[in-house]
């Protein structure tokens, strides 16, 4: 069921300091925008720290917890539901998190706002599998987004994903393999593996709760 828009939605993002603006792009899973528009974070954050993705921040506590531990580094959140954006960005006005912005676009469009080998992590939380065959294209470990992520990874960078969904999982192993990633820290059942220092979000909180295994993984090139 689609979310229904939440009252005085434009009012409230308005005063959102901490929501990076950008033209309303209508999103086309067929043809993606090549013209740069590339975002200045040194200067939005005022220093020259590491910056982290967050592909899909939902409600926003992921990145707020994270950003509260590690405020030697930026954080940069995107969502395209602008309801959900909304919240996220409340959420850390509320709790005063200097080092976290967020963006309303999908990740197809990520090349046209990141620099190459400018991002040092991305982080993948619980994104919709996408069950159907005729929507493989949508899935964030497809291996369209795999290779945009390849281009706004530094060197030496990371993805992490976190998932409940076996099926969802193994595709992504397979199509990490496909596009030359490489894999480390790959859990079956996070919640019992002794994995210390996870920030749950708020689906994981939900399917754990449920008794559904949560899976991670960690990829690099």
């Amino acid at each position: 069921m689609r979310m229904r828009k939440k009252k005085h939605l434009e009012e409230k993002l308005a005063v959102c300091d901490n929501l990076i603006r950008i033209p309303p792009i209508t999103r086309d899973y067929r043809v993606e925008n090549s013209e740069k528009a590339y975002i200045d974070f040194a200067e939005l954050f005022k220093n020259d720290n590491p910056v982290q993705l967050e592909i899909g921040c939902g409600k926003g506590s992921f990145i707020c917890t994270l950003a509260k531990r590690t405020p030697g580094i930026n954080y940069v959140a995107i969502e395209v539901n602008p309801n959900v954006l909304c919240g996220a960005c409340s959420l850390a006005m509320r709790e005063d998190v200097k080092n976290v912005i967020f963006m309303s676009c999908g990740a197809e469009l990520l090349p046209k706002y990141f620099r190459p080998g400018s991002v040092d992590r991305i982080y993948l939380n619980f994104s919709c599998p996408y069950p159907k065959k005729a929507y493989e294209n949508r899935r964030l470990t497809n291996r369209r987004f795999l290779d945009i992520y390849k281009e706004i990874l530094s060197a030496a960078g990371e993805i992490h994903q976190k998932t409940d969904n076996m099926g969802f999982f193994e595709y992504s192993l397979e199509q990490y393999s496909l596009c030359g990633y490489k894999l480390k820290n790959i859990s079956l059942d996070l919640h019992n593996s002794g994995f210390e220092d996870n920030i749950e979000t708020e689906y994981e909180k939900k399917f754990a709760s449920q008794g559904f295994r949560i899976y991670r993984l960690e990829a690099y090139l």
